[in-house]
């Protein structure tokens, strides 16, 4: 095979979490596009692969947990990555997208995809990897957004120039479901309500559970439906909230991502830290505050076209890429007024703009 627009098998790597899967999207959106007879497989981690039915530009999707991308929690365990590569040699590739945050390396990936004899293997890398890739891509600024970052590679290799807005797909079916959640929580789906998710992957990204009871106890005193949402895991964050606001609405579990996805999509406004609903929320262009820690930098990930507030206090220490703060997170000492504040104000923006489209749509 001489190039990539000849590739008609082709295998995209992304072997973070939810948010970043759905980040993903303009860069397959871009490669179908240009290829929209080829095939477009996403190689992608269990949590991950979740995101796949949200995201049309795929035909398929394999589930998992790389070596790579560990945190050091899976055995000694050779065979286990030869049955990887063999996975992916029976699927015949012709050519391998490695994405990566600015953080990663795409050369493990890369040659894995080597050894399951895969002859076009492209990321962008800031090391040398030898001929793991046969097309390495300088590694951009750190401070790019890594729907940029995805674009940047993709682009580079000739596939058309993307649009940068994320956008995902919600089946009718998945509607209907969230819409008999809402009623079985106790929200009337045909009034405003507002989703809040106190969860995120990392301690450091959370917004204190406590302040998030203030914020929920004093939504629900202004007469607005709060509905509440978590994983399962996340049940010891709900505690505090639901103690605050017992007259709040909760969801914990019980839906599947698309779902989740028609939540977001029929929510006034959306409370969340820096996490899966901020993406979700961007995509769909709803209304948005974010509690948005030090951690990272918030051009790297933040929401670009939904309506939002990302609210942070500066702090000398940012962004520290930690999972947990030795330090008390001084970089979310917001108050719990600030945040109803924000809320309030993008609700109100929100309500004007829809008087504002009915109001033409009249004349």
């Amino acid at each position: 095979m001489s190039g990539w627009m000849e590739a008609r098998n082709i295998l995209a790597v992304r072997q973070d979490n939810l948010g970043d899967v759905v980040m993903l999207g303009p860069a397959l959106r871009a490669v179908k596009r240009t290829l929209p007879h080829a095939r477009l497989t996403l190689l992608a981690s269990p949590g991950g692969a979740a995101a796949a039915p949200l995201l049309p530009w795929l035909d398929d999707v394999i589930g998992w947990r790389s070596l790579w991308q560990d945190l050091g929690h899976l055995p000694f365990d050779p065979p286990r990555e030869h049955a990887l590569i063999e996975r992916l040699a029976e699927c015949h590739f012709d050519a391998a997208l490695i994405f990566t945050s600015f953080g990663q390396s795409p050369h493990v990936a890369g040659y894995v995809c080597y050894l399951a004899g895969i002859p076009l293997r492209a990321g962008e890398s800031k090391e040398f990897g030898g001929a793991c890739l046969t097309t390495t891509l300088r590694s951009a600024p750190d401070a790019i957004h890594q729907v940029d970052r995805n674009l940047g590679l993709v682009e580079a290799l000739g596939f058309a120039e993307g649009d940068r807005r994320l956008a995902i797909l919600i089946a009718d079916s998945a509607r209907r479901a969230a819409l008999d959640l809402l009623r079985a929580t106790g929200i009337d789906p045909e009034q405003p309500f507002v989703l809040l998710h106190p969860g995120a992957s990392a301690q450091a990204r959370r917004y204190p559970p406590e302040r998030f009871g203030v914020v929920a106890r004093r939504l629900c005193q202004r007469g607005v439906q709060l509905l509440i949402t978590a994983v399962e895991r996340e049940v010891a964050l709900i505690e505090p909230i639901r103690r605050a606001a017992p007259r709040a609405s909760f969801l914990i579990g019980q839906t599947s991502l698309p779902e989740y996805a028609a939540l977001v999509e029929r929510a006034a406004l959306v409370i969340c830290n820096n996490t899966l609903p901020m993406h979700l929320a961007d995509a769909l262009e709803r209304p948005l505050v974010c509690l948005f820690a030090g951690t990272e930098l918030e051009s790297q990930w933040r929401p670009r076209f939904a309506p939002a507030r990302l609210l942070r206090r500066p702090t000398a220490c940012q962004p520290c890429y930690l999972f947990e703060c030795p330090i008390g997170q001084p970089c979310l000492d917001i108050s719990p007024d600030e945040v109803v504040e924000a809320a309030e104000e993008l609700i109100e923006q929100a309500t004007l703009r829809m008087r504002h489209t009915s109001d033409l749509a009249v004349k």
